[in-house]
Parts: C-alpha cells; structure tokens; sequence
C-alpha cells in the first residue's frame, strides 16, 4: 500500500512486515545496511525496513532473524525476493518493531524538506553509550560461534529512514547521522528511558539502525550540523519520529512517565519490589494500604518531581559534578522532600530531615533504594495520622523514627 509521496523524489509503500521507500528520482544513500549496499551509494533504487522477528514470546531466534544477523547478504536477497524488489538496489534495515507503529514526520523551510521515518521500540536493549556489551566479532569464529552471537542480541530497535529533497555532500551526510543520532538521544532523555545495561539513562539501543538519502542534483550542501537549517529540519523530524513511534509501539509518552517508578526503574525494579521495599517500614495494614494505593502515591506529581530530583542528584554525584561529601546532606534534604510529598503535609520536612537523617546514606545502588523506600514509609506512615500526634517530640514522632531504622 502506498502511504505517501514527497518531493516527487521518494514514495513510501507499507506491505505486510515491511516499510519501503522507492527512490523516484536519484538519491545518494548512507546507511548501516550489513550486506554491500551498506555505506556510502550513488546508486540504490529502495531502502526498507524489515520486521525480522517478533519482540517477545522467544521468537527472537527465527530463521529470519538468524539470517539478519549472520548472513545480510542472503537475507537482503530473500526479503527484497518476496517483495519484487530488485536486490542488488535495495538497503536493508532489520527490527522486530511492528512496521504499523512507524511514525512519519515532515518538515520544511524555503525549498528544503526533510522526512523521517521511523520504528522504534526500547523496552528489551535501551542502552547507554559504553555500557558492558557480549557482541564481539573476531578475526575467526565457527559456525557455531556465529549462531551463539547472532542469537545473544535482545529485541529492541530504533530504526530511521530520512529522506531529503536536496543534495548532501559526502561529509554532510555523516554529519546528518550525527545530528540525527543527537535528536533520538534527547528524545530517550525527556521520556527518562533507562539503560537496560547499567544503572544510567539510555542513549539509544544496541541495534539501532539508520539511513539517509538525499536527492542528487543542484547546488549541494555541505553541512548538516546543528546550526544549519537541514540540521534543524533533521533534528525535529527524528526527535518527533522517536517520540511517536515509541509511543504507538510501547506505550512511552512524556505524561505516562510522570511516574516515581519510571526514575527508579534504572535499579532493575518493578512494582513488585518497590511495595515490598517500602512495605518493609511499614505496618501490615499500612503496608497493605500502600500497596492498593500504589498508582495513585507513584503518580503524584510533587512526589515525581522528589524522586525524580533526589535520583538525579545521585547522577550528579556519580558523574563528579557535587562532591561526595555532600551525600549526606543532600539525600537527607531531598529525601525529606519525598516524605512530605507523600504524607501531603510540607510543614513536617524539618522532622523528616531529622527522622532520615539517622540512616545510612550512599550512592550504591542497595542503599540508596533502601533509603528512598523509607523516605516513602515515612511520609505514608503519616499520610492519615491525627494531627495532634504530630509535630516533634508528639506522640507519633518516637513510633515513626523507630519504624524507618528498624
């Protein structure tokens, strides 16, 4: 089915498991294809993105997918085949993202256009740059040995096509793929997406994928950076692209993170285990309580915006930036933030910081979650307490303080 035309130089078509662009007119194409139509061609007629494999549900080692991984030439040959499309002409793209979540964004300034389209999907590979990897290519290997590695590789891809109706010289088109890359990456960053990898945010996916394609002929560009317009138009289709095709594919929207979960999800935790963390600090039947209330606490926005403030300042002390002499302080600050985002009452945040103060405060991964999940029990324990037993030196105060370092 043919879903678009622009610039009387591309038509994009959408058949069963595949997206595909016809080159109406010549283009010069950059990409990460595996098989010899990858780099740098004059002469291509069609870029597609495949869907190779599903995402879930142990389908991940298809016989496609096997031949994506290991064998692009073959596998090249056989999707383009399927779909009467000459081979030796096409540029491959291969993911296991669902080709009707693929988002197209259209720019334009003066007489210059930009398209991307894109598929994406992060909940299985979202990685940060640098992160510990297992994919390695030696210099030989057996047969075995490339199964074992074309199989280790987890589902979860963001793939582009961007198209530009004017020409880019060679460099420009690298810087295109720069500028790009750029754009994917503040997208992961304003939906918070956490590395799968590590303990930081993801900058994009292990198998991420990209093409560019720009129409040959008239005065040609030599940059595409940030500060120029193309760069612009580049930056802002790929950006929206991310942000929609993750949304359609996993769900992942700016207002469903607004979620204490979604900054703490970077420490391998889920529901499950967050209620039982706090649970711990808690008395059955509030524990109880705090469970059946869970989506309502976690979505509050003051309590986001502590969280969300208290784990980043780990970041800043993980990168350098604050001096790890301050941990203490801070985190019994902002800590205190979270406990008076809970319980709803800001006018207890001295006691708070007195009450937190007393635990152990660090940056490892443990104790700081244990940390946070008393900052919660502390709050929650008073979300419905008497007023009169409050304040410090009350009643309630002793009972709090006994509960949060047990």
């Amino acid at each position: 089915m043919k879903l678009a035309k622009f610039y009387d130089g591309v038509e994009l078509h959408r058949e069963e498991k595949m997206v595909y662009a016809r080159l109406v007119a010549p283009h010069r194409v950059l990409s990460t294809c595996r098989s010899c139509s990858g780099g740098l061609h004059d002469d291509l007629q069609y870029i597609y993105n495949h869907q190779s494999c599903e995402p879930a549900g142990g389908h991940m080692n298809s016989r496609m997918h096997i031949l994506a991984v290991d064998r692009p030439e073959e596998y090249k040959r056989e999707v383009a085949s399927s779909h009467n499309l000459p081979f030796q002409k096409c540029a491959t793209l291969g993911t296991a993202a669902n080709m009707n979540n693929a988002a197209i964004c259209h720019e334009r300034f003066q007489d210059l256009e930009v398209v991307t389209v894109c598929t994406g999907g992060v909940e299985g590979n979202a990685g940060r740059a640098g992160d510990p990897a297992s994919y390695y290519e030696p210099q030989e290997e057996s047969a075995d040995e490339r199964a074992e590695k074309g199989g280790g590789l987890e589902p979860g891809t963001i793939n582009a096509m961007i198209f530009i109706n004017r020409e880019l010289l060679p460099g420009a088109m690298v810087t295109a793929v720069l500028t790009a890359t750029e754009a994917k990456t503040a997208a992961l960053q304003e939906l918070e997406i956490p590395s799968r990898y590590s303990e930081g945010l993801a900058t994009g996916t292990g198998t991420d994928q990209i093409a560019v394609a720009s129409r040959l002929g008239g005065r040609a560009i030599a940059f595409a950076g940030k500060h120029s317009k193309v760069g612009e138009l580049i930056g802002r289709t790929m950006h929206d692209a991310v942000l929609r095709t993750l949304s359609l594919q996993n769900g992942l929207t700016p207002a469903g993170q607004s979620s204490s979960l979604a900054h703490l999800e970077r420490f391998r935790i889920d529901e499950q285990e967050m209620c039982q963390g706090i649970g711990k600090f808690l008395s059955k039947d509030d524990a109880d309580l705090f469970k059946k209330s869970f989506s309502n606490i976690i979505k509050d926005p003051i309590t986001v915006a502590a969280v969300a403030a208290l784990v980043h300042l780990r970041d800043k002390f993980v990168w350098g930036i604050l001096p790890k002499s301050c941990t203490a302080e801070i985190m019994v600050l902002y800590g205190a933030q979270i406990s008076a985002a809970v319980s709803g009452k800001s006018q207890r945040i001295n006691d708070y910081m007195q009450m937190l103060s007393s635990l152990q405060k660090s940056l490892d991964k443990q104790f700081f979650l244990e940390f946070v999940y008393q900052a919660f029990a502390l709050g929650f324990s008073e979300k419905w307490a008497d007023p009169k037993s409050e304040g410090c030196g009350g009643a309630g105060c002793g009972d709090e303080e006994a509960a949060i370092t047990q």
